[in-house]
């Protein structure tokens, strides 16, 4: 039965159940809600996988800790449109590439971090994170 409560609230509503769900799916969020300033991380991994969409992009790198063990980082970065502006394009990170990420860590304290910037292993290092967020370099 609890799974057609959110069909019938919709129905009532006058609004597709799918429609209403991509709004609060996509709802924006303020940096200082999420992520600490105070907890500054650099992580050196290896790409694992790549969200490149809007409004921010995702990464997940392995990051081989202290003991052997490996963790696998969520990498929050800025929308697409922001990224290309900063001279990152989706080709630029294929799968297996090793890369350090700048950034700060989820208030949570789990694996997530919010990029400031992502190193390539060709030198490059750029500005990965919204054009908005405490790190961002002048427009």
């Amino acid at each position: 039965m609890k799974s057609k409560l959110p069909v019938t609230v919709a129905a009532s509503l006058g609004v597709a159940a799918g429609t209403l769900a991509v709004p609060l799916a996509s709802a924006h969020h303020a940096f200082s809600a999420e992520y600490d300033l105070n907890k500054p991380l650099a992580l050196k991994g290896v790409l694992t996988k790549i969200q490149w969409v809007n409004p921010h992009s995702w990464v997940y790198i392995d990051v081989k800790n202290s003991d052997g063990s490996v963790t696998n980082w969520a990498v929050e970065f800025g929308a697409v449109a922001a990224l290309r502006r900063r001279g990152l394009q989706r080709s630029d990170l294929p799968i297996g590439l090793e890369v350090t990420v700048k950034g700060y860590q989820a208030k949570t304290g789990k694996a997530v971090v919010n990029a400031a910037s992502v190193q390539l292993p060709d030198g490059r290092d750029l500005y990965a994170g919204d054009p908005n967020g405490p790190d961002a370099p002048p427009q």
